[in-house]
């Protein structure tokens, strides 16, 4: 019975959020709480259920909340940390120099996109970086013919292998939903993402060599390159203040590798000094914060109700009842293989549903099964990540929408010009992840 109101659960979440009936934020409070109520309703009647108690069921989604509370902090302050930075100027003498460097030669130019694409894909917003990004180079893809599929292409490779810094979005659901330090999944995967950004370069020079060898080279003046800022608050830019914001960048992000303090203390920290440096006027910080606080609110929003389903299918037993049942279905010789089948499933599974549904619904099945394999919840969180480059070309992402408008092409031409590179891509991650162990191929505990 636990298994079928787990599957049950999971599949109406699903479906709400896929058909766009509720938001995530809603789907995640609500669903849990009423299927808790009709496991505890169905307790009189069979035994399997009577464990559960109506007073128990606020202890467990409390639970789940505080579980989900250092991650949730963490995606607050640093979704504000490089919404500041960017408002400061931060990355402006970068987007200049590019567009100065890469003038009138197609290659140059394809790879100027992906260098940019990666420095402003640090605040973890698909959409501002595509705005940003498509602004500064669509002009120059535009005055030498060269095709916007590409540029759109590699903007959105890019974009999809920055996205999983913990304050990205899909590294973060995967912790919150293994209950796993997002630190733990992140800094070993650094290395299979300079892996798969190797490739997007690589892959951009051959499409810069194409394009040169049919344009040529263009002798132009990139005069829009010396008025470009990426911020659009000029009165909060400080420029004056770069190398001080530079060096406080670096540092936070050595601190973040090295695990100097948690991943939520530091981004705090950060942003406090950042805002008493840039910003003595008490008001202008409150106006940056509340700016930026839309942005930084739906996610966090998301990761606190997540810890409510989360707390529920565990408190309950149903994630349990699942992965028995699971474990069950899978071969005995296929349950070692499990980390490897996670990240092969999510390539398809994140392009037809959600990260919310996948993530929250899917995962901590496949990592409680796992386990009995001796497979570690924190290796399924790696494995589990390596689909998103695929994942950005789905229909139900929002921001991919923006690109192609932005970019001026249909949505379909987008899809059937990358799905191919995203792909390898995905599998440029999985295997380097595989060679480099931060997930097994086989595990031998099982």
């Amino acid at each position: 019975m636990l298994t079928l109101l787990g599957l049950g659960m999971i599949i109406c979440f699903m479906y709400l959020i896929m058909s766009r009936r509720m938001s995530p934020l809603v789907a995640l409070t609500l669903i849990p709480v009423l299927f808790a109520l009709l496991a505890w309703s169905l307790g009189f009647y069979f035994d399997s259920l009577s464990h559960i108690q109506l007073n128990g069921l606020g202890e467990m989604m409390l639970d789940g909340v505080k579980k989900l509370a250092p991650t949730g902090i963490m995606l607050l302050f640093a979704i504000l940390y490089f919404a500041i930075m960017i408002d400061t100027g931060l990355f402006d003498p970068s987007v200049k120099f590019i567009l100065k460097m890469v003038k009138g030669d197609p290659l140059k130019v394809i790879l100027g996109t992906i260098t940019l694409t990666i420095i402003v894909s640090l605040d973890g917003d698909g959409s501002t970086t595509y705005m940003i990004c498509v602004a500064a180079m669509l002009p120059l893809y535009k005055r030498l013919d060269m095709s916007p599929l590409i540029m759109a292409c590699l903007m959105m490779l890019a974009s999809g292998i920055m996205n999983l810094t913990p304050w990205g979005g899909p590294t973060a659901r995967a912790a919150s939903a293994l209950h796993v330090d997002p630190s733990a999944v992140f800094v070993p995967m650094i290395l299979p993402m300079l892996f798969a950004i190797a490739w997007v370069y690589f892959l951009g020079f051959l499409y810069g060599r194409m394009e040169r060898k049919r344009l040529g080279i263009i002798e132009l003046d990139i005069s829009h390159g010396d008025n470009i800022q990426i911020s659009n608050n000029p009165e909060a830019n400080r420029a004056h203040l770069r190398w001080f914001n530079g060096l406080l960048t670096a540092t936070l992000m050595i601190c973040l590798v090295m695990s100097v303090l948690p991943m939520p203390i530091l981004f705090m920290i950060a942003l406090c000094i950042a805002l008493v440096v840039n910003y003595k006027n008490i008001d202008m910080q409150k106006s940056l914060i509340a700016h930026h606080a839309g942005s930084a609110l739906n996610v966090v929003g998301i990761i606190f109700a997540a810890g409510i389903f989360t707390g529920i299918l565990a408190g309950t037993g149903m994630v349990e009842a699942m992965s028995r049942e699971l474990v069950a279905v899978i071969p005995e010789s296929m349950g070692p293989y499990l980390a490897p089948i996670t990240a092969v499933i999510s390539i398809p599974l994140t392009f037809f549903m959600s990260n919310d549904a996948f993530y929250f619904g899917v995962l901590p099945i496949l990592s409680e099964a796992a386990v009995h394999y001796g497979i570690e919840p924190v290796e399924m969180a790696r494995a589990a990540i390596v689909g998103q480059p695929v994942h950005l070309l789905s229909p139900l992402v929002p921001s991919t929408y923006l690109l192609c408008g932005l970019a001026g092409i249909e949505f379909g031409q987008h899809q059937k010009f990358t799905i191919i590179w995203a792909i390898a891509t995905c599998f440029v991650m999985l295997f380097s992840g595989l060679i480099f162990g931060m997930f097994p191929f086989y595990s031998t505990l099982g």
